[in-house]
């Protein structure tokens, strides 16, 4: 009976195997690896330093564990596993689970294992799982006899006292240093007071198909749902710029664009919009240069808020001056979430001296999509 393709079959699957223990790439960049190293030197220096002056000759005012946290603080501080909860209620449950596994189990080393696992139930239990929380649980037991003396108030001083001030550490360098933090998700798309989802989301895979997929998995991700549902529409769309990123704002945009001044009578604005069936205009001094824009909903809320008073005066008491704007060298698919998503329905395209060249509106894109056959990409 033939062995030689059993054998280079349990070899392939064997080289498969331990590929595996080799770690994939970090994708944190420099600039990103040396503020968690500066942020774990100086959280853990402060953390260290404050306990030690206010606790003055207490033994221990500072526990190992907190090592381990800083990790997760400064080096993966997106990761659900570094929040303030889960570094907060992690180690103040495996203290209390580690000390009461101290006292009531004689032998030391069941006493440590039975602390961890049930630190880990009751941190699932209580969505605060912090791995560093299991070293917390094993120093309760074997802490020594300065720890045993503590008895519960080990849970207070140092366990609790240490991590609420890595916590403080945490939250002033991360937000200083222009990470988010505490972790949020990424804020919704503009809505429209009803209860459709946004567009992106009503083709492809949706938020419910994420969810199916995790829970089939069963398993436990360091990744917030929100961050990984972010990612995989971000991945969608470099596919769509690899596929149709040839296709620029200069080549959809309209070239003979209305526009009007800031001291121009604002119903002259209205009628021009009313005239060429419009929705918006760019406003631009004398050169060009892009100031603001006035649309259709800027006459309706004024005619809303203050009648036909503010209606009698400029452009300028009308616009709006934060303006997202477009680049004739822009790939087209760059707009496609502001402008389904984003609420966003007209772009004004400017030059590098900020001078309006054309507009990208939602019919353009629209139509450059379906000439660009993106619309017939499977859902």
């Amino acid at each position: 009976m033939p062995t030689a393709p059993v054998d280079a079959s349990l070899a392939q699957n064997t080289r498969a195997w331990l590929r595996t223990f080799v770690p994939l790439p970090v994708a944190a960049n420099r600039h990103e690896r040396i503020k968690s190293c500066l942020g774990a030197l100086l959280g853990l220096f402060f953390t260290e330093w404050i306990s030690h002056q206010t606790l003055g000759g207490f033994n221990p005012w500072f526990v190992a564990p907190m090592g381990a946290s800083a990790v997760l603080l400064f080096a993966v501080p997106s990761s659900p596993l570094a929040q303030p909860w889960s570094i907060i209620g992690g180690n103040l449950f495996a203290a209390l689970v580690g000390v009461a596994c101290a006292r009531w189990i004689p032998d030391p080393g069941i006493a440590a294992a039975t602390a961890v696992a049930v630190a880990i139930a009751v941190m699932f239990q209580f969505r605060c799982v912090h791995p560093p929380s299991g070293a917390v649980a094993i120093t309760a037991v074997f802490g020594g006899p300065a720890v045993s003396a503590l008895g519960f108030g080990f849970v207070v001083v140092p366990v609790l006292f240490n991590s609420m001030l890595l916590l403080l550490m945490a939250l002033a360098f991360n937000n200083l240093s222009r990470r988010r933090y505490p972790h949020r998700p990424p804020e919704p798309a503009v809505q429209h007071g009803t209860r459709d989802v946004p567009p992106t989301q009503r083709v492809g895979f949706t938020r419910a198909d994420l969810d199916a997929a995790l829970q089939a998995r069963g398993e436990f991700l360091d990744i917030e749902e929100d961050d990984l549902e972010a990612i995989l529409v971000a991945a969608q769309l470099h596919a769509y710029r690899r596929h149709f990123g040839n296709v620029l704002c200069s080549e959809i945009m309209s070239r003979d664009v209305v526009m009007v001044r800031p001291d121009q009578p604002a119903h002259e604005a209205g009628h021009l919009l009313s005239r060429h069936r419009i929705k918006a205009l760019p406003v631009v001094d004398a050169n060009n240069r892009l100031e603001g824009i006035i649309t259709q909903s800027d006459f309706f809320a004024a005619q809303r808020d203050t009648g036909a008073r503010r209606l009698a005066g400029t452009v300028r008491d009308l616009m709006t001056r934060a303006v997202v704007t477009a680049r004739p060298d822009q790939p087209m698919v760059e707009l496609a979430q502001a402008f389904s998503d984003g609420g966003l329905h007209h772009a004004p395209v400017i030059d590098d001296k900020h001078r309006v060249v054309g507009m990208v509106t939602q019919s353009d894109l629209v139509a450059a999509l379906l000439k660009s056959g993106v619309m017939a990409v499977p859902g």
